[in-house]
């Protein structure tokens, strides 16, 4: 017998703010990702793992925040914790493999490609991984060709969204940005829900796991938590907003002595006189 799957329990509620909390993830990484563009090499991998953390947490919070929405008429729905958590973790990484392969070749060709179809993976697999630790009286199965949409949605977002890191600086153009990737990632999901029936057993007795109210509401405290102090981190940071560097080069700074200069080809040598460069004649200070 197949089951009643409801995924709006709780009418637009969930939906809205999984995709908010998509849109936040997506802000804050793509953010990150710009900011480790425009530093030195000491502190890009900072910028990226934080960057990396942030979309990971944001999309997993949308997915489980949307499944406190979802329901089966006929039999109760429970998680397995560990599976749970390791949907996370996978997430964070494989998102984090795509951001570093962009952060250190650039949002162009082969690199841009490379490290979309990585991150969009990612998305994806933590989204069925996440199906995976569903424990219910039934068993899941899926539309292959629903599921490969869902996938080239993750998949297609995801470069996107790194082309944006890449390319856009203006902090308006990435917010936009944001939301395209916020509507893609809940599009993916949502497809992959689509792509979803249930076939029920008729054996009952309790179910293992954790029902949604003792497990998803407290494990998504540590997500929200963390998206809200890489929120403050990129919130006083002033290049966030500039989208370029705060310190102007060495030659071009009041007060560097001239020897720290560097000398570019185009620029002519002074003149040497007695074997010693020559000096421009200095106007009296005291007349």
């Amino acid at each position: 017998m197949q089951g009643t799957v409801d995924g709006f329990s709780y009418g637009v509620v969930t939906p809205l703010v999984a995709y908010l909390m998509a849109c936040l993830g997506g802000a804050l990484g793509l953010r990150c990702t710009t900011r480790a563009m425009l530093v030195a090499q000491s502190w890009r991998p900072a910028w990226l793992a934080l960057g990396s953390a942030a979309i990971g947490s944001g999309i997993w919070t949308m997915h489980f925040v949307a499944m406190m929405g979802f329901s089966i008429k006929e039999t109760p729905v429970h998680y397995d914790r560990a599976i749970t958590f390791a949907s996370l973790g996978l997430a964070v990484v494989m998102v984090g493999v795509g951001i570093f392969i962009v952060g250190y070749r650039g949002a162009t060709g082969t690199a841009l490609f490379t490290g979309g179809t990585i991150t969009g993976l990612g998305i994806a697999s933590m989204h069925y991984l996440g199906m995976a630790g569903l424990r219910l009286n039934g068993t899941l199965q899926y539309n292959t060709l629903t599921v490969g949409a869902s996938v080239v949605i993750g998949v297609v977002a995801a470069t996107s969204a790194l082309w944006a890191a890449g390319r856009v600086r203006g902090f308006l153009w990435s917010v936009g940005a944001s939301l395209v990737m916020g509507l893609a990632v809940s599009g993916m999901h949502y497809t992959g829900m689509a792509a979803m029936t249930v076939h029920l057993h008729h054996a009952g007795g309790t179910l293992p796991g954790d029902s949604p109210a003792s497990l998803l509401a407290p494990m998504l405290v540590g997500p929200l938590a963390f998206l809200c102090l890489a929120a403050a981190v990129v919130v006083f940071d002033p290049m966030m907003f500039l989208g370029r560097p705060g310190r102007l080069p060495a030659e071009h700074k009041p007060g560097v002595p001239a020897d720290e200069v560097t000398h570019h080809p185009s620029r002519r040598p002074l003149p040497r006189v007695g074997g010693r460069p020559s000096h421009r004649a200095r106007t009296p200070q005291n007349r």
